[in-house]
């Protein structure tokens, strides 16, 4: 397991989400889901996250690790 170390602090943050169509309709297929995960990927390089695991079905779950630091600058 990877740690993260602050000035007084060593800690992990993980952030699990998911996404679910309204009535459980299988969107993301195809050419789709293809420029979803290309959009997704660029994203997360852009903010210095990684993605540990999706899992893909009708309703996509995936688990992220970010710094606190790029948290910040997704916000602003």
């Amino acid at each position: 397991m990877e740690y993260r170390c602050g000035r007084h602090t060593v800690f992990t943050i993980k952030y699990p989400f998911a996404w679910k169509t309204k009535y459980s309709d299988k969107v993301l297929v195809g050419e789709v889901a293809e420029r979803v995960r290309d959009l997704v990927r660029q994203t997360c390089e852009m903010f210095e996250i990684r993605i540990l695991k999706v899992v893909a079905g009708k309703t996509m779950f995936t688990f992220w690790r970010m710094h606190s630091r790029s948290w910040s600058r997704a916000r602003s």
